[in-house]
């Protein structure tokens, strides 16, 4: 999306040229005359700049006192000063208030656009910067490459540049957000602002002063942007969506619709382009059946629905996952990096992961951390958590002492090759295929195997 430049200057043919320099560049243009529409132009809608003029003849303020309103207000717009009369002193009085750079008229084109690139793209790196701060840890990316990662993926290269509204639905952990931040990231928006409300965590008497904003007192005084504002020209992402109150959801289905909306406390429409996707742990259908969802907030969030697997429904994917987590742990605790154990590895996937991806996260710091070692040790399946193995089959807790060493070799044998195969069917999500070609065995000789051993169908559909 075209970025929008706001130009403040009280001479005509200035405000033309610029507009005309700008809009040649894909720009889109904004201007106003006085620090009266300069200030009700910044409130209407945030601007990506403002390119502002120092002296503005017959406005109650001037450029100066204008940026200082600006940058009191929303600091993270750049604002670039312009002036024919400037001085030295001007100039870092400016930057002192927080202008972005400050040009000479006259001035050559080729030197306007260069600064209004650089002061965008500091803008963006800032904002970037701010949110990686925010939210430490965050990944972007979904990693892989089971079938239904693969498919998802696929899913959101193909919705990301469409612009419609995406429902994300799935299971706590599953992974929800990072793909709402990857469909933002591919999107044509991806320039553009990338801001969160978590539904779930907000009182439900701020609810709408966080999406629609506060008007403040006189003269925009304590105004404060909500979140439809600030992701303005972005993405807005409604987390848990299911947990916003029903009074507030029929506002943002009008929101949703028009584009437009009411600050708290005010009487004007605010104008804002924006695209929304939501997240939900909850059956939403269910929720409008018991009266606790709006049917037509359903129906505008969710334009493409889109599934995230649980973990136990990709256990293909947990050992590169578990490796991943553990490396990015002894980064960041300054560790060495150690890896999993085959026993290690087949209980992790044995185990059926009710908090999916976060959960194994959350596990490979803990057992990096509490479990210290050179990297050449494994981490072997006696170091994870008793929850973890409790239910994985009797070969991962094997003891060779116990009373299978009084069986005769046949015995003994048959008992290692069925706890053996139910161990391989729950690693591979009872997948015959994937199962006979870990083993080394053909699939109709695996099959013969199985039902030899007794193992039952319920037994090789494990998870």
């Amino acid at each position: 999306m075209a970025h929008e430049i706001l130009i403040v200057d009280d001479e005509p043919d200035i405000r033309m040229l610029i507009e005309g320099i700008l809009c040649d560049e894909g720009y889109e243009a904004r201007v106003a005359s006085s620090s009266e529409a300069a200030l009700a132009a910044f409130r209407v809608r945030r601007p990506s700049l403002v390119i502002l003029d120092v002296w503005l003849q017959g406005s109650d303020m001037d450029g100066l006192e204008i940026l200082q309103t600006m940058k009191a207000e929303e600091a993270s717009v750049p604002v670039v000063m312009i002036s024919g009369h400037g001085t030295i002193e001007t100039a870092v009085a400016a930057l002192q208030h927080g202008a972005y750079d400050f040009i000479e008229k006259p001035f050559q084109a080729d030197r306007l656009l260069v600064i209004v690139r650089r002061a965008l793209e500091a803008s963006r790196l800032a904002r970037e910067n701010e949110e990686l701060r925010l939210r430490a840890g965050q990944d972007a990316e979904l990693y892989g490459n089971s079938a239904q990662i693969v498919a998802i993926r696929n899913q959101i290269e193909k919705v990301a540049p469409t612009g419609s509204r995406v429902l994300i639905s799935g299971g706590p952990g599953s992974g929800k957000e990072v793909a709402a931040r990857m469909i933002h990231a591919r999107s044509r928006r991806t320039d553009g602002p990338f801001v969160a409300l978590n539904c779930a965590t907000l009182a439900p008497g701020r609810f709408e002063e966080e999406l629609f904003g506060l008007e403040g007192g006189v003269d925009g005084v304590g105004r404060r942007t909500g979140v439809l504002e600030r992701a303005h020209g972005g993405t807005l992402l409604l987390d848990e969506v299911a947990d916003m109150p029903l009074e507030t959801q029929g506002k943002i289905v009008r929101a949703l619709q028009d584009q437009t909306f009411e600050r708290l406390g005010g009487g004007a429409r605010v104008k804002v382009d924006v695209r929304v996707l939501a997240t939900t742990n909850r059956d939403l259908q269910a929720e409008i059946v018991g009266g606790r969802f709006r049917e037509d907030l359903y129906y505008r969030l969710a334009v493409v629905p889109l599934r995230m697997p649980a973990l136990k429904e990709r256990r293909d994917d947990i050992p590169g996952l578990a490796t991943l987590f553990l490396h990015r742990a002894a980064e960041m605790a300054g560790l060495p990096s150690r890896d999993l154990s085959p026993d290690a590895v087949a209980v992790l996937q044995a185990y059926d992961w009710p908090g999916n991806v976060r959960e194994l996260r959350n596990l490979m710091e803990r057992v990096l951390i509490m479990q210290p070692g050179s990297s050449q040790d494994l981490i072997r399946a006696d170091m994870l958590p008793s929850t973890i193995g409790e239910n994985a089959p009797g070969l991962l807790k094997f003891d060779a002492s116990t009373d299978v060493m009084s069986l005769p070799l046949r015995e003994a044998r048959d008992l290692f090759e069925t706890q053996y195969l139910q161990a391989q069917l729950l690693r591979f999500g009872g997948n015959i295929s994937r199962t006979a070609l870990f083993v080394g065995m053909e699939r109709s000789a695996l099959h013969r195997k199985l039902k030899q051993l007794g193992v039952t169908s319920d037994e090789r559909n494990t998870g």
